[in-house]
């Protein structure tokens, strides 16, 4: 886990920063997507190599004890089944109706449950939640410091937020630059990290290039 003030964090992120890398581009069809979504390494988790990484991963993030976890733009809910496989409760939203009924099928008998909604707005009422857990979401939602916001009043206090994000592609970069996405959540907590995932190919089933990191928070 890397602090973003310190000097090897602070000169990796000297590069300039291509504008286009903020802007999101067209929404996929994520009904469209949900049949085939799980064909991706990183994302059905298919590869006992690729899933262990992932679960080492949330071993380090979410606390070693019990607690509830909200996990936004889900989709086919596979990070939650290794959240659930971990002791936790998880609560589940995505936009695509589709994804959420494969999430529901994957975790059946887990404790879980999967609502069709807005991530930026989850329909949770009143709950609150110990972890939110967003994985390659933010990059596309049109203000991303007001979903921060938003997702900040849904943790219990000492609350953790895991958000993982990247820069994707050369030609038409697509996400969030760490730096900007660490900027936004610092203010919002007591406590913010960069941890560097680009480097580690057996979270994504190949090498990789470009810009792939996780922001860790605390309230």
């Amino acid at each position: 886990m890397t602090n973003i003030d310190d000097g090897e964090t602070s000169r990796a992120l000297e590069t300039p920063k291509n504008p286009a890398a903020d802007a999101p581009s067209a929404t996929p069809d994520w009904d469209a997507e949900a049949a085939t979504f799980d064909d991706e390494p990183d994302h059905g988790l298919r590869d006992p190599v690729v899933r262990e990484a992932w679960a080492t991963r949330l071993r380090d993030w979410l606390p070693p004890r019990a607690c509830d976890v909200l996990d936004l733009g889900c989709g086919t809910g596979s990070l939650s089944l290794l959240a659930t496989e971990q002791g936790h409760r998880v609560t589940g939203v995505d936009a695509s109706p589709a994804m959420v009924a494969l999430a529901r099928g994957k975790l059946a008998g887990h404790p879980a449950v999967f609502l069709v909604g807005d991530a930026a707005a989850p329909p949770v009422g009143e709950e609150r939640f110990d972890v939110v857990l967003v994985r390659h979401l933010l990059w596309t939602l049109p203000d991303p410091a007001r979903v921060l916001r938003r997702w900040c009043g849904l943790l219990r206090p000492g609350g953790r937020l895991v958000l993982v994000e990247g820069v994707w592609g050369t030609v038409s970069p697509v996400g969030i630059p760490a730096e900007r996405l660490h900027g936004l959540v610092a203010p919002l907590v007591s406590d913010a990290v960069v941890e560097w995932l680009g480097d580690d190919s057996s979270l994504w089933g190949r090498k990789v290039e470009d810009e792939r990191y996780a922001v860790l928070a605390r309230l």
